[in-house]
């Protein structure tokens, strides 16, 4: 939020160079009322990036943020009205999802729509937003490929990685999933892998101790379980995990797969849980297939310290953002999106004013 309102100094129209007498300029003006919706899984970032950019530009925004964490949307909205925001410029609703899009979305008042969430609710956005010729930005869902070389320390990757996988349950749309890893080191980075995923401790956020908490509603857990059984029934190796943890709650254990075989439904459609696959590959271009076989394009990570394949890794992989020997996929200076079924826009970044100017 605060990176828009500094960034708003750095809008700029252009006078162009014509003849005598005549004069033409470019300028940027809001494209008007925006349509936001935000999911429940960083409920008060979502929000805030939801708002940011739209507003700043001089845009009003009607936010339908997730009923699961609705204080967190109110809070972050209820702090921009008390620093002096309008009311009519930012607003929020709940309701029943597919009448509240319906209903936005069938307004022409409304202008624009800002989506994160999964490729199937996008595709409905995007068709309900045709009718109108709304702008529309579109933050879906992915299946994070990580390329794993056998020039890197294992170690030092795992110590990295197995925490990113796994925070926040693994329901995060740039989370790490298929681990695509070199023949030569498969084996120790698997076990390392596993080793350090049974060992996380799940339970109370509050609790200090805990690394990692529940999921979101019962269907998540569900989810999980009939994925790691398909994946076991196709021939996949279960190293940790693959089942609920107690009696109460959406508490799922970290899970590790090996050897999944393309035709499992974890290698085609995204986990968005607690779920790491890990699979061998003899080479490079074996390893960019498997990462682009997909038609996500969301986050890619790559670990080599070869600086040739860096560049080669970069210029190849399908994907809106990609991280080389790091996960910082993002930052409010940086563009946020993906390509392909993953969506296209961006947020955050100077590419965030896009769609809203």
């Amino acid at each position: 939020m605060a990176w828009f309102v500094t960034a708003l100094y750095r809008i700029y129209g252009r006078t162009l160079v014509r003849p005598a007498g005549l004069r033409s300029t470019v300028t940027k003006e809001p494209v008007g009322p925006v349509a936001a919706f935000a999911p429940w899984n960083f409920p008060l970032a979502n929000p805030g990036r939801k708002l940011g950019a739209p507003i700043a530009a001089g845009c009003s925004v009607i936010l339908k943020a997730a009923e699961e964490t609705p204080a967190s949307a109110l809070g972050v909205l209820q702090c921009l009205l008390d620093a002096g925001l309008p009311p009519e410029v930012g607003q929020a609703v709940f309701g029943v999802p597919g009448d509240v899009s319906r209903h936005l979305l069938g307004s022409p008042v409304i202008r624009k729509v800002s989506f994160t969430g999964s490729t199937v609710i996008g595709r409905h956005l995007l068709k309900l937003a045709a009718e109108d010729l709304k702008r529309t930005t579109m933050e879906l869902g992915g299946h994070g490929p990580v390329l794993v070389f056998d020039d890197i320390d294992i170690d030092k990757v795992l110590d990295i990685m197995v925490p990113y996988k796994f925070r926040n349950a693994g329901q995060v749309c740039v989370a790490p999933t298929r681990f695509i890893v070199q023949q030569g080191i498969f084996d120790d980075f698997a076990e390392g892998f596993a080793r350090r995923a049974a060992a996380l401790k799940v339970g109370n956020g509050l609790d200090p101790d805990v690394r990692m908490g529940p999921m979101a509603n019962a269907r998540r857990p569900e989810a999980m379980e009939r994925m790691v059984q398909d994946a076991v029934a196709h021939g996949a190796t279960l190293h940790t995990g693959g089942e609920r943890i107690g009696n109460q709650g959406f508490f799922f254990a970290p899970t590790v797969l090996s050897n999944v075989p393309l035709d499992a439904e974890v290698m085609n459609e995204e986990p968005f849980g607690p779920v790491a696959i890990i699979n061998p590959y003899v080479d490079e271009e074996a390893m960019i297939t498997e990462a682009n076989r997909l038609p996500y394009g969301l986050a890619a990570y790559n670990w080599t310290d070869n600086a040739a394949r860096q560049r080669r890794i970069a210029r190849e992989l399908e994907a809106g953002m990609i991280t080389i020997n790091s996960v910082a996929v993002g930052g409010p200076d940086s563009p946020f999106g993906g390509v392909k079924w993953s969506g296209h826009g961006s947020e955050d970044g100077p590419e965030g004013w896009r769609h809203v100017l």
